[in-house]
């Protein structure tokens, strides 16, 4: 039996621990909150807060809902209000920002994930490709035999040459801009020698069986459905072609965050939470499968969102899954963090694809979109570490490598759009240079790697910190 003197010691802590959180709620602006999510498995630190109570620890009554009506769907519902935060692609609220997908300046505050998306081909053009010298083992895959299949299409069609059809989530999705990289990286130019359609990743599988198209690049479980129905393979992986590549982001209106500033810094902190219990263990990825399983979230089976949730991909129809630790990271090697860099290495795909026809600032864009300043203040509150600076070069070491040696280095941001063999830029280099005169004056650092959170998402339990 606890003495007199220790029970009141206990109800002094809980009237702490009770002001404590009235206080916490209180300054909480807004608490009843939508956000909007696409059944996708990298919406998982979302429906995880919800799930696990983080949304509730912080004081919010979080209404979490799925968008049935895609990309475009959940972009316009943030704008007008309609969510007060969404999952979303990376480049939407830099395109929203510079008014080429909406026209509203929109902020990522946070990155929910690095990797996850993967490219699959039916198994009529596979056959085709295995023609031409394909060896669908070799990891990374390049896209030469696809190169030599449309150079004989070419030759056989002539003026009559009729494109490939592959889909695609978003024109301002990392999808798009990967599924280019990786065709253009052996020549393929994506705008002549084939056609890139947007679908909602939910019906790429069916798109693909039906003959719609010939292959797509999506996000998780949208590609191994299809490998388990045997109707084709995912040759490629995005982190195949970028190790460790900004996904998704968590978006919202700048002038709601401006008017709701600790309501936004609690949404941040409980989803900051879940990326980290997802990376603590690969049982909490189990956990977070079953869970995405449900209906009112990702509706797919447990074995299929397992198949890269826990540290696997099957990338073959019928043969047996690899290894791929890092197919999903969500907080370890600063995965939750919207570094500067990334967000303007989107910024070039714009560029390099035509998308953007004016030259702008890229860096005072970014800076106005991006928000690792007010990330900072939310992750020091939950112990998540922070990378020595928001800017970095990528393609420079064993966990950050672009599949074709390319280094991105936001110092000549401008000089690396026009570098590449395959680009259509709308807008001159010169022209561009004159309106970024910041450049060379970056200061970059390189983080290290390091998994202090857990062992889910790393390559090696080595580089686990205790």
């Amino acid at each position: 039996m606890k003495s007199a003197s220790g029970l009141k010691g206990l109800t002094l802590a809980g009237l702490a621990l009770g002001l404590a959180a009235t206080t916490l709620m209180a300054a909480v602006e807004k608490k009843k909150l939508t956000i909007g999510f696409i059944a996708l498995t990298d919406c998982a630190p979302i429906v995880i807060a919800e799930e696990k109570g983080f949304f509730d620890k912080y004081g919010l009554d979080v209404h979490v809902v799925k968008e049935g009506g895609g990309w475009p769907g959940i972009q316009q519902k943030v704008i007008n209000g309609e969510y007060d935060f969404s999952h979303a692609l990376a480049g939407m609220p830099i395109a929203a920002t510079l008014g080429i997908n909406g026209d509203a300046n929109l902020v990522a505050l946070l990155s929910l994930d690095f990797n996850g998306n993967g490219i699959t081909f039916g198994n009529n053009i596979m056959k085709q490709m295995k023609k031409y010298g394909m060896d669908d083992k070799k990891r990374p895959l390049g896209s030469e035999s696809l190169k030599k299949y449309i150079d004989a299409k070419h030759a056989k069609e002539g003026g009559k040459y009729k494109p490939l059809d592959f889909g695609m989530v978003h024109p301002v999705s990392t999808h798009n801009y990967e599924l280019r990289y990786w065709m253009a990286t052996s020549g393929i130019d994506p705008d002549a020698d084939a056609t890139i359609k947007p679908f909602p990743p939910p019906t790429m599988p069916s798109n693909l069986i039906a003959g719609n198209i010939e292959g797509y690049c999506v996000g998780e479980p949208w590609n191994e459905r299809v490998v388990l129905k045997k109707k084709g393979s995912t040759l490629v992986t995005n982190y195949d072609i970028w190790n460790n590549n900004p996904e998704k982001v968590l978006q919202a209106r700048a002038d709601f965050v401006e008017k709701n500033p600790e309501t936004t810094k609690a949404v941040m902190k409980a989803i900051i939470e879940a990326q980290m219990w997802l990376d603590e263990s690969w049982e909490h990825r189990k956990e977070a499968a079953k869970i995405l399983s449900k209906p009112n979230y990702v509706k797919a089976p447990v074995d299929v969102l397992e198949k890269s949730m826990t540290g696997t991909f099957q990338y073959l129809k019928g043969q047996d899954s690899e290894p791929n630790p890092m197919f999903n990271v969500f907080a370890n090697y600063y995965a939750a963090y919207p570094f500067y860099s990334h967000g303007m290495w989107f910024i070039t795909q714009m560029y390099r694809w035509g998308q953007l026809e004016q030259p702008v600032d890229m860096k005072a864009v970014i800076e106005k979109t991006y928000r690792p300043d007010l990330f900072e203040i939310a992750a020091k509150e939950v112990g998540y570490a922070l990378p020595p600076s928001p800017w970095k070069k990528d393609g420079v070491d064993k966990y950050n490598m672009f599949m074709d040696g390319k280094v991105f280095d936001p110092n000549k941001a401008v000089e690396y759009i026009y570098s590449f063999k395959v680009t259509h830029p709308k807008v001159g280099e010169a022209e561009l240079k004159a309106v970024n005169g910041w450049e060379g004056s970056l200061k970059t650092a390189q983080p290290d790697y390091v998994c202090p959170y857990g062992p889910a998402g790393c390559a090696d339990p080595k580089y686990v910190t205790e």
